[in-house]
């Protein structure tokens, strides 16, 4: 019995000692890769951020000027929580922004995008970040899948006016795919809200920080 007792024992110490080792590991490799992964992420936000405005538009590192909408205000974009308007600028002007957005009924869930606007309140270009729509057939959405996203470029609350961002099926200006509707009809209506928003908002976003 007593043997048995002392295997039990240095098994369990054996098993302790091994956590410990591997939770130490685990905390080292954290804290050396740590601030790697931390650069990454941004540098990936920060490629995603250019996709949505024109090429040499801005001079001003984006990440650094933001705009936090609070969460009650970010309802209007479809976000869920607090969100953020990233400023473009080219000599100390704002040029543009690049709203984070989300269109909430989408197919199967929410889809989020970024909306680039200049100052005039046309879109500069749209990108959606994540979703989970039908691979083949509401995903065409996705840049990568296909440019139906391209559509949206130039285009404001004056074109093609308020009545028409919608999807053709709708009565509406822009294009979707027969039988995948559901996921187009989210994005348009995210991107006119958007729209909406920045002409509520452009005194504070293009005019007063300038």
């Amino acid at each position: 019995m007593k043997r048995m007792v002392k295997s039990g024992v240095r098994g369990a110490a054996t098993l302790a000692l091994f956590a410990l080792v591997f939770t130490a590991l685990m905390a080292g490799t954290y804290a050396l890769t740590r601030d790697t992964v931390r650069k990454n992420e941004l540098d990936a936000k920060v490629a995603l951020l250019a996709q949505v405005l024109p090429a040499g538009s801005y001079d001003n590192a984006l990440l650094d000027d933001a705009v936090v909408v609070p969460k009650a205000d970010a309802a209007r974009l479809g976000n869920d929580t607090e969100s953020r308007i990233y400023l473009a600028k080219k000599a100390g002007k704002t040029v543009g922004a690049v709203v984070e957005a989300t269109a909430p009924d989408g197919y199967a869930g929410r889809i989020r995008l970024l909306i680039g606007v200049d100052a005039a309140g046309r879109v500069l270009g749209v990108r959606v970040v994540s979703h989970k729509e039908t691979p083949g057939l509401g995903d065409y959405i996705d840049a990568a899948k296909s440019d139906w996203i391209t559509q949206f470029r130039y285009k404001s609350t004056s074109n093609p006016g308020n009545a028409l961002w919608k999807v053709k099926k709708d009565g509406g200006a822009f294009d979707s795919r027969a039988g995948a509707t559901i996921s187009p009809r989210a994005v348009v209506t995210a991107i006119h809200a958007t729209l909406v928003y920045v002409d509520a908002h452009r005194n504070q976003l293009f005019g007063a920080l300038h």
